[in-house]
């Protein structure tokens, strides 16, 4: 499936695309929640929230 169109679904809502990309990005969040080279798990769970409204947000 393209991206835009798992996108589409998420923003309409559906929990499986909101996964999918979350599952894709889950990498650079991992990456961007390292606090001197520890993992922050409020980091990441902050981030991982973040994602999921800019989804929401993101003008097709």
């Amino acid at each position: 499936m393209k991206f835009e169109d798992l996108l589409k679904k998420a923003k309409r809502g559906d929990k499986d695309a909101q996964e999918e990309i979350f599952r894709m990005y889950r990498p650079l969040l991992v990456k961007n929640s390292m606090d001197m080279g520890v993992f922050d798990e409020d980091l990441f769970q902050e981030l991982s929230a973040i994602l999921l409204h800019c989804i929401a947000l993101f003008k097709l």
